[in-house]
């Protein structure tokens, strides 16, 4: 160990080769201080370039929409006869008023009409106290423009509203004639307000350097540069900007270098971006305060002094202790040793719990190889089970037509035999509609493994229902039941298809009957309920044997039945709910307090008109 005065002597050009340390890195910080500033400011630049891109977008986009509006307008023959009769007190109202409705439906400020010597005759603003009519606009560009065959466009400040807009306007043309003009003006507000809030400037100069469109109210109308005569001589002829505000603003210009330009603005630096919109000669700049990027680039540089100098008084400090270590190297020497006896008992543990892991992801892989084999055989039964559903679903559903045309041939040929040959036709008629039904039904249920695509279209739920009883009728009468339902007077429109809507009901009117086979006199209740202005239920009661709320959980699944063995497959209900489904409603069951069951089918309301016009046949 060193004596004291020895390390004391050692201390005294550590002490010295830190100060000037600390003096080159100050030095060296304030040299390196203007490049890492022009960096953030470089950054700051290329932040606003990407803002002014869409501010610059917003505006051309916008003028692209309303350039094409005044000749539209012009075409309106309503103009055409009010520029050749203006006293005309049986088109004037009219005019004012669609041009009022032109104003809110296009989002403009104003829409106006003006004859061939600029006196506006018809205006959007017919109702207002500082009306456009009567206001004479032939000093304006945009009328001269117009009234000589051309897309008039200006900027101006309004004479009449005293609102900053953007005009456009269009020559009125009767036959080859110019009769009159009509302008349209809208507010540049919208645009200041969504540029507000943020920490940046956009300012919008036209040809002259005046700023008249800007997020700071204070700069609107100042110019950056001195106005010549003949420049102040034309807008006081226009009218086109207020006189008295057309102050130019204390502007100066730098670079520092790259592609970043400085501009200070009464004694503000920004950093500078623009681009022009060369159709309109405006040019738009974005204004970057160098304030933050300055503090920032001052942070990032004293970070670094201060990282260096930490560095420094580290590197100091280690090579004081440096004796101190040497004394500990002894120390975590005999700590080594013991730490790697601890270190060769641990890792034989971590041997023997690698080797069973090695074992358990051994097993873990073969039994993933056999879940894969596993879910490939599911996936087969899955496919061979939907086949199977379909062909039963065929079968079930044809079965109720065939009854029906069975029944409806042999009355025919009873019809025959009594020479009754009217009759026999109608039912040869019911015979080729329940064939038609049966081909409609296999396409219906061809489909039913996937989502059908029918289209969803406005139905009469009266009809529906009355073709579901009549087709029930033959069932009906042998089971000797009886329907309780009174038919709505007006049509009742609801969203889905014809025969699958019939389909439904005539499910549920068959499993009605079989659930009250055992009662003398069945009795089936059919109940219209309104749920809303856009729904609404039918409600199919019986009074049967009921269900239990341990069935009502399975009822819709697919080959669930209570029926006795050979008396239904279980697909009836299944195949209704999924329908129903289709249609955006749905189908759910429930207890009759009564006794028996009931199954409330809720449908959507569909919008058609009185006279039931555009309906298409399902």
């Amino acid at each position: 160990m060193a004596r004291p005065g020895a390390y004391s002597f050692l201390r005294r050009p550590a002490i010295l080769r830190g100060s000037v340390g600390l003096i080159v890195v100050i030095l060296l910080g304030l040299a390196t201080l203007p490049v890492v500033e022009r960096y953030f400011l470089d950054r700051a630049g290329v932040q606003g370039e990407a803002t002014l891109r869409i501010a610059v977008e917003g505006l051309d986009a916008t003028l692209a929409r309303f350039e094409p509006l005044p000749k539209l307008l012009a075409e309106r023959p309503s103009l055409v006869s009010l520029l050749k009769d203006p006293t005309n007190q049986g088109i004037l109202p009219f005019v004012n008023e669609q041009l009022r409705l032109t104003a809110l439906s296009l989002g403009v400020s104003d829409v106006y009409l003006m004859d061939v010597g600029g006196t506006t005759i018809s205006a959007s603003s017919y109702r207002k106290e500082r009306s456009f009519v009567g206001r004479n606009f032939n000093f304006r560009p945009y009328f001269v423009q117009a009234v000589e065959g051309g897309l008039g466009q200006y900027f101006a400040m309004g004479t009449t509203s005293g609102e900053r807009g953007y005009f456009f306007a269009a020559p009125v043309i009767d036959n080859t004639r110019i009769i009159g003009v009509v302008a349209i003006k809208f507010d540049v507000r919208s645009f200041e307000e969504a540029w507000s809030g943020g920490a940046s400037d956009i300012v919008v100069t036209d040809l002259s350097d005046i700023i008249f469109m800007s997020n700071r109210e204070e700069w609107h109308f100042r110019t950056l540069i001195p106005l010549r005569g003949e420049v102040f001589n034309l807008i006081a002829e226009t009218r086109q900007y207020p006189l008295d505000r057309l102050i130019p603003l204390d502007v100066k210009r730098s670079s520092i270098g790259g592609s970043v330009e400085l501009i200070s603005i009464d004694g503000e630096d920004f950093v500078l971006s623009s681009q022009t919109l060369p159709d309109v000669g405006w040019r738009v700049m974005h204004l970057t305060p160098t304030g933050p990027a300055r503090a920032q680039a001052l942070f990032v540089l004293s970070l670094a002094v201060l990282l260096m100098l930490l560095t420094a008084l580290t590197a100091t400090v280690i090579m004081q202790r440096r004796n101190r270590t040497r004394e500990r190297i002894e120390e975590q020497t005999r700590a080594n040793e013991v730490l790697e006896q601890r270190v060769a008992k641990r890792t034989s543990d971590l041997n023997a719990a690698n080797a069973q892991l090695q074992l358990e992801v051994t097993e873990r892989a073969a039994t993933e190889e056999r879940l894969r084999s596993t879910q490939k055989e599911l996936i087969q039964a899955g496919k061979l089970a939907a086949l199977g559903q379909m062909s039963a679903a065929l079968s079930h559903e044809i079965n109720q037509p065939l009854t029906a045309v069975k029944s409806y041939a042999d009355n025919a040929a009873t019809f025959l035999d009594r020479n009754r040959v009217s009759d026999a036709r109608e039912n040869v008629t019911r015979i080729s509609k329940m064939a038609d039904r049966m081909a409609a039904l296999s396409g219906h249920l061809r489909n039913f493994a996937r989502r059908p695509q029918d289209t969803v279209r406005p139905v009469d739920l009266r009809l529906v229902l009355d073709d579901a009883i009549e087709l029930m009728g033959t069932r009906l009468r042998a089971a000797n039941a009886k329907v309780n339902y009174t038919p709505p007077t007006d049509p009742i429109w609801v969203n889905g298809g014809r025969l699958r809507l019939q389909q439904v009901f005539v499910n549920l009117l068959s499993n009605a009957i079989d659930a009250m086979d055992r009662i003398d006199a069945p009795q089936i209740d059919i109940e219209l309920e309104t749920v809303s202005d856009k729904r609404l239920r039918v409600i199919v009661s019986d009074r049967g044997g009921g269900i239990s709320d341990e069935i009502i959980g399975q009822l819709f699944d697919p080959f669930f039945t209570t029926k006795e063995p050979g008396h239904g497959l279980g697909l009836g209900l299944s195949i209704s709910f999924n329908i129903i489904e289709d249609f955006g409603g749905r189908l759910s069951a429930a207890p009759r307090k009564d006794g028996g069951a009931q199954f409330i089918v809720e449908l959507e309301r569909a919008n058609v008109a009185e006279d039931g016009t555009g309906l298409a046949a399902e």
